[in-house]
């Protein structure tokens, strides 16, 4: 069974584990009743029975690659654990010394318990193997004789998820589990609503829901405990007896002060899958004081799998930035702020040095200013904002005003504003539905251009148009602005440099627009990058290709009887080319630097084939294609190539080929080569079928019509020779033109 590496979280012990809600403190020596001190002598770590598939309960220790008493290092494989799905390999997530195997070879634990546990020192192992806690030993035999009240339960904190990469806060819409109920691991156990929409959140481990903290309607910060797990009904009892308090959170200096009185929304480092620890900013797709939109890409971020873009998900200003291009950053803190008004930056600047622990830049002030004025001003009153006055077709509004006015059914332009610079806020349309707010005065005819003007002397422009102009060695003032309030953009300059052309109008002729075409550089995704980087990679292989055409009636005559049943063309090439590998299994190696080269083989026949998506191209894995029916592989694919539409594939589905199969005969092509995949021997090019006159001795022009189907072979020459090649290529052929009763098998 082919192995596929699954980062494990190596959870804390005696501190912190983590399931579908986020971190999951443990409390396993909470004392009720007895005054003697649990003490850590060792400091060590369980290794949980991870869960490999959504569906997995239980998971099977096939092997372990570590011994007792050996060290390991992050990344390093050291089980290998059979799931309902595959045989994967586990590898650690820190630093330390295997100190005790709990779950040996072949036995099966639940997802979630304990398997073995790490010490980080070794010198610690043997007391970690012990149990990693001692107890005084007069105050011992008190606990031991101490009488129900005195045990001790141990209970698991049910925090707010993060349930996308901007929330900072949910909302429990219900509990759909009441304080004492059972609970399963994976079962639905309340909804939450976060800032994009409602969501259920699963248990990851079995229990009794003990306490609920936060009721339904109630608000709690991403990370807050909102309920707490106990792991059976004995524990239930004693903690509805003597329930613990939960301990508050703990504030920093940094933010004892508080964020500013002005309207703005935080960008958290998103987790971009589910090993991140960490991200690091590769690049910020836009710079401080420029306009963003929802949905717009603003920064470049390196996971631990790949490099992705990530979008706002609230339109306004990009206030500050507060991790850099370089630097990392834990999930869920916070890199940059967004301002929903473009004079609220200077604020957000000073809230955004606290939070990066920078020193917080000093306000402009008079040069004789005393310190007791300058402290007087520091928190300045509210001043009533005037109603809105119209300013063109242009409706000045925050988000939650905007949703809030499309749920209600009110058109948001006949609100009055009472925000800054009369922006409409989301009490000024609950306000409007109540009735309680005065009716706006009528519009009269809106001007052309919005009615507000810059101060004497300045001239409205972003900040990318100022910085294209200064390049460009352009006056901005003889610009003609095209912009939300007449600044001046990019777009602008680049036009008045000639680098965009302007606006096409309607053809004269026929009154239609002209077409729209892409025009200027789009940047990779993260999905192309990772492309891109493949197929670079693959210039340094010494590659040969090699042909061969395959009659394809008896194959068409095959599929046209098998297509009821679901049966594929991919599915029915993956079974053939998989029974040729069988016979020919240097065509499923690959080429190894190890020991001054070599070829690695590959025991598993498993079949990828390339599907085009939208932005980019990825490889669907039909594993053990030589050894399943057909029918269950035409399945199987059918299954895969859904989950790659909709960007659901897991690790394990797209990275574990041994041999890559590209279809483009679908579209029409006749003959085509492609380029190696990393880390495997040979790639398939399948060609469509086509009408073909041949020879024929039993006709009597001495000729037929058949259907024939080019393929072509790429190879690494390294460890791929021609003749194995040609060998492979003339057993497929006749495997596809003589021997379809094995093909759908």
């Amino acid at each position: 069974m082919a192995r596929f590496a699954v980062a494990l979280l190596c959870l804390l012990a005696f501190q912190y584990e983590v399931s579908a809600f986020g971190v999951v403190k443990q409390s396993p020596s909470v004392n009720y009743g007895s005054q003697s001190s649990t003490q850590l002598f060792a400091e060590g770590a369980k290794i949980l029975m991870p869960a490999l598939s959504s569906t997995m309960k239980e998971g099977k220790v096939v092997s372990w690659l570590k011994s007792e008493g050996d060290e390991i290092e992050a990344g390093e494989a050291i089980m290998v654990v059979e799931s309902d799905k595959a045989d994967m390999d586990v590898e650690a997530f820190e630093d330390g010394f295997i100190a005790k195997i709990i779950v040996g070879e072949g036995e099966i634990a639940p997802v979630g318990e304990a398997v073995a546990l790490i010490a980080t020192s070794e010198d610690d192992i043997a007391a970690v193997a012990a149990g990693g806690v001692g107890e005084t030993a007069a105050p011992a035999a008190t606990e031991e004789a101490a009488p129900a009240g005195g045990e001790s339960v141990e209970t698991t904190e049910i925090f707010m998820p993060a349930l996308s990469s901007t929330m900072s806060e949910g909302k429990v819409v219900e509990w759909l589990k009441k304080e004492g109920d059972y609970v399963e691991a994976g079962e639905a156990l309340m909804v939450v609503e976060s800032d994009k929409a409602d969501m259920d959140v699963e248990a990851f481990e079995d229990g009794y829901l003990a306490k609920i903290v936060k009721g339904e309607g109630e608000m709690a910060d991403v990370g807050a405990p909102v309920g707490i797990l106990v792991p059976d009904e004995a524990s239930l009892a004693m903690f509805v007896s003597k329930p613990i308090s939960l301990s508050p959170p703990v504030t920093t200096g940094a933010s004892a002060a508080g964020p500013p009185d002005v309207e703005f929304s935080q960008i958290d480092m998103p987790a971009l899958s589910s090993t991140m620890k960490e991200g690091k900013v590769v690049s910020w797709l836009k710079a401080e004081g420029d306009p963003i939109e929802a949905g717009e890409a603003i920064m470049v971020v390196e996971s631990d799998k790949a490099d992705m873009d990530v979008e706002a998900f609230d339109e306004g200003f990009l206030a500050a930035i507060i991790t850099e291009e370089g630097d990392s950053g834990a999930v869920g803190a916070p890199v940059a702020l967004i301002a929903a008004n473009e004079a609220d930056i200077p604020a957000l600047k000073a809230y955004a040095a606290s939070l990066s622990g920078a020193p917080v830049p000093a306000a402009a002030a008079p040069a004789g200013a005393a310190a007791p004025a300058a402290a007087a001003a520091a928190a300045p009153k509210k001043v009533a904002a005037a109603p809105a006055v119209a300013t063109g077709d242009r409706v000045v509004a925050s988000p939650m005003a905007k949703k809030l006015a499309e749920e209600k059914g009110i058109d948001i332009s006949t609100v009055a504003g009472t925000g800054p610079n009369g922006r409409v806020t989301a009490g000024d349309v609950e306000a409007a539905s109540a009735g309680g707010a005065s009716a706006p005065a009528k519009k009269a005819a809106a001007p052309a251009k919005p009615a507000w003007t810059p101060a004497p002397g300045v001239i409205a422009a972003t900040p990318m148009a100022r910085v294209a102009a200064k390049k460009a060695k352009l006056d901005l003032s003889t610009i003609q602005g095209t912009g939300s309030f007449g600044r001046v953009t990019l777009d602008d300059v680049k036009m008045a440099t000639g680098e965009k052309q302007p606006e096409r109008k309607k053809s004269a002729a026929t009154g239609a627009p002209a077409p729209e075409l892409p025009e200027g550089f789009v940047p990779f995704t993260g999905m192309q990058k990772a492309v891109s980087n493949n197929m670079v990679g693959t210039l340094t292989v010494p590659a040969f290709r090699v042909s061969t055409d395959i009659e394809m009636t008896a194959f068409e005559a095959l599929y046209q009887k098998v297509k009821p049943s679901g049966i594929s063309v991919s599915a029915l090439i993956a079974k053939a080319v998989a029974l040729g590998i069988e016979r020919h299994p240097i065509i499923n190696s690959a080429y190894s630097a190890q020991d001054g080269g070599g070829t690695l083989f590959k025991k598993d026949i498993n079949i990828a084939m390339a599907v085009a998506i939208d932005g980019g191209l990825i490889t669907p894995t039909l594993n053990y294609a030589n050894e399943r029916p057909v029918a269950e592989l035409a399945e199987n694919w059918k299954e895969l190539v859904g989950k790659a539409k909709s960007g659901t594939l897991s690790s394990a589905e797209y990275t574990s080929g041994t041999f890559t199969i590209s279809n483009m005969g679908m579209f029409g092509v006749t003959d085509f080569g492609s380029l190696l995949s990393e880390g495997q021997g040979a790639i398939l090019a399948v060609g469509g079928t086509q009408d073909a006159v041949v020879p024929c001795s039993q006709s009597i022009l001495g000729l037929k019509k058949v259907r024939k189907m080019t393929i072509t072979l790429t190879c690494d020459h390294r460890q791929i020779y021609g003749a194995d090649a040609a060998l492979f290529l003339r057993t497929l052929k006749n495997i596809m033109e003589n021997e379809l009763d094995k093909v759908s098998a």
